[in-house]
């Protein structure tokens, strides 16, 4: 039987996490999308006392591996203007800061623009969901963990094999009893583009991202969120990798994140 979430909440600001938060590295160790999207919810709560409905960027440093266990999350408003705000909060586990986050969130209001636009309208995904084949992560089989958190179909390329584009949309609820917000989705798929694209073997080599910065366009519409990814290293145990996000209707954002690449 498989837990119905990926967090259970505990009281005020803390989270068990279950076992469909696994990630690929360690087992003991939690996949950095669902917590990161913890933090989008923590951020998102307090922004929207300040009347900020919109997440235009979030950035997350993974301090310390992020343990499958109970979790508590912090946020603080640094500075609030009329139209931004600036948030920064941390997620704690065993007496310990595990993910440093900072976002920047805006208040939105319906403009009219001129068209046609230069530019638009947004590109679109690489290919639909309903016409990508449903596809596994490798490491899939080894114990519940992320890969029965959210289905996963192939947009374009093959996973771990370089550039692609995989849809994701969340099987079971973030935090149990509730529906996750548009970022919230986003940010549980947005981690894995390092994954995803991965052009190193995963037995022989480790690509770890140190953090995750995402910047939205747009709140992302409906349940599936793709990312077209790409992996770029350099020959001093760094590297990069950046993903395209949309949804159905078309762009929605992108995300970067820094890789520590070793030899196992």
């Amino acid at each position: 039987m498989l837990p119905d979430a990926a967090f259970f909440a505990q009281g005020d600001d803390e989270y068990l996490a279950t076992e469909l938060t696994r990630g690929p590295w360690d087992p003991e160790h939690q996949h950095a999308g669902p917590p990161s999207a913890l933090a989008c919810r923590a951020i998102e709560a307090v922004a929207q006392t300040h009347g900020l409905t919109h997440l235009s960027r979030f950035t997350a440093n993974l301090l310390r591996p992020v343990p499958i266990g109970l979790v508590s999350a912090r946020v603080q408003a640094d500075y609030v203007s009329k139209n931004t705000g600036h948030f920064s909060g941390e997620l704690v586990a065993n007496g310990k800061p595990v993910l440093r986050f900072t976002a920047l969130a805006q208040r939105e209001h319906a403009i009219e623009l001129p068209q046609p636009l230069i530019g638009h309208p947004w590109p679109s995904p690489p290919q639909t969901v309903a016409a990508s084949p449903v596809v596994h992560f490798p490491f899939a089989s080894r114990q519940v963990g992320y890969n029965e958190l959210v289905e996963t179909r192939q947009a374009r390329g093959t996973m771990f094999h370089g550039p692609c584009a995989v849809w994701f949309r969340l099987e079971r609820e973030l935090i149990a009893g509730e529906t996750p917000s548009a970022y919230q989705r986003v940010a549980v798929a947005a981690d894995s583009g390092n994954g995803i694209s991965a052009i190193l073997d995963f037995q022989a080599f480790s690509f770890i991202n140190s953090d995750l910065t995402i910047n939205w366009l747009r709140p992302a519409q409906g349940e599936w969120v793709c990312l077209a990814a790409q992996t770029w290293l350099g020959d001093n145990g760094c590297g990069l990798a950046e993903s395209a996000i949309y949804d159905e209707v078309g762009l929605v954002g992108r995300a970067s994140q820094s890789l520590a690449v070793r030899a196992r």
